[in-house]
């Protein structure tokens, strides 16, 4: 179901038809505005019972469970789960660091892929799909909706954006967390080159206005190894100082502040219960949307 047969070289169509065989759930009840097949937090009318509930007058008297009544001799009502479609926001790190490739694609183009299928999935389902980009500031924001039209409008811009500038992830977290209206599903490409602390603020400020939340932390294997044999120059890509070195001399440090990081960052996102994938850019990117989805259908989207 695209919007127009123009091709992307980061949308492939045969990896979105295997992803679509799984739906996309959300792991906590959503705010919608059309019927769909995610949990909400009001009761409807679907088949999935929710509880009983004392007959106030009022009431239609079709819903009164007559056996509750005959083992209590009291009025009670069935309520049932309502079904409602989600708001999916993909929230794209577009800072300089994420134009990093050592081998395979860079992380932006890594992260082009996720949110691209993503957006188609959400789409297909009938649910709605905004796309934020972000780096030293807001850089442009399109609002979720659920048509195949806008879908394109998504796309484009994925298309369009260059990395560029240093990254303002963490106020801009907040500022979405507090414009973007409540339980959403909110899907955070980056990686997250920002101190561990200030994402903890963040995700609490975001599971604060009922969102669930979902981070896909993009590292390039150079960044993990630092696999250097020979005196470099680091440029920071964001526009901090260059700095001259020898791998040699730095390694052991690097990879101690590495892990410090690494574990602050999955112990943060642990802490609040965001679904958290650190992914390397030379895993493929259907691989690792797989177990995303696979793992919110064993949550059981409810």
């Amino acid at each position: 179901m695209f919007p127009e047969r123009r091709s992307r070289s980061f949308i492939e169509p045969q990896v979105l038809s295997r992803l679509a065989a799984v739906p996309l759930f959300a792991r906590r009840p959503m705010l919608g505005n059309v019927s769909g097949r995610h949990a909400s937090p009001h009761r409807g009318a679907s088949v999935e019972f929710a509880e009983y509930r004392k007959y106030v007058p009022g009431d239609d008297l079709r819903r009164l469970d007559w056996r509750a009544y005959g083992r209590s001799d009291r009025y009670y009502v069935k309520e049932f789960e309502a079904d409602t479609n989600l708001r999916c926001c993909l929230v794209l790190d577009t800072s300089g660091s994420m134009d990093f490739a050592s081998e395979g694609m860079s992380k932006i183009e890594y992260a082009r892929r996720i949110a691209g299928a993503l957006g188609y999935l959400a789409v297909q389902q009938g649910d709605a799909v905004g796309l934020s980009c972000v780096a030293n500031g807001l850089v442009q924001s399109i609002p979720p909706r659920r048509s195949p039209a806008h879908l394109g409008v998504v796309l484009d811009l994925l298309e369009q954006i260059q990395p560029k500038g240093k990254t303002q992830l963490v106020p801009i977290l907040h500022e979405l967390a507090e414009t973007i209206r409540q339980r959403a599903l909110i899907v955070i490409i980056s990686d997250f080159f920002v101190e561990p602390e200030p994402l903890r603020t963040c995700f609490e400020h975001l599971r604060f206005r009922k969102h669930d939340i979902a981070a896909f932390h993009l590292l390039d294997p150079l960044e993990l190894g630092f696999t250097f044999r020979r005196p470099m120059r680091f440029i920071d890509m964001e526009g901090g100082p260059t700095i001259f070195a020898e791998p040699n001399d730095i390694a052991e440090r690097y990879h101690q502040a590495l892990q410090r990081y690494l574990i602050d960052v999955k112990c943060i996102t642990s802490e609040s219960a965001i679904d958290y994938h650190r992914i390397t850019t030379t895993t493929p990117y259907e691989q690792a949307l797989m177990r995303f989805l696979v793992g919110r259908t064993r949550g059981g989207g409810r």
